[in-house]
């Protein structure tokens, strides 16, 4: 099941190590079958506030995700992005392909009532 890697970065001011960062990332990225579905792109905010960007990486599964975040490349090049720029990073796994929320508002209901 595909996972991701999620990121809500703060705004930081241009830095050299912040570029040579993400020229090196994708490097990183490619063993372990990631890739950026979302980068730079302007956001809509439509509920609550959301200040800075947002990067969104997939992966074909969560230990994939897992052994990206802890490989030594990428362990080495995350503090150019560190040391500039606040952000808050997740790892989630997706839903199979045959997801329905309506098989989890059932379950969320029968452990509210019991039954």
């Amino acid at each position: 099941m595909s996972a991701y890697a999620i990121a809500h970065l703060r705004e930081a001011a241009p830095h050299p190590e912040i570029a040579l960062y993400m020229e090196r990332i994708t490097a990183t990225l490619t063993p372990y079958g990631g890739r950026f579905l979302v980068h730079g792109a302007q956001h809509e905010v439509k509920e609550g506030s959301w200040p800075g960007h947002v990067v969104v990486i997939g992966f074909p599964s969560l230990d994939q995700a897992r052994a990206w975040w802890d490989s030594p490349a990428y362990q080495e090049i995350a503090p150019l992005r560190t040391r500039h720029i606040e952000g808050d990073i997740v790892l989630v796994p997706g839903v199979a392909d045959d997801y329905d929320p309506t098989a989890t508002a059932r379950e969320m209901r029968q452990a509210m009532t019991g039954r």
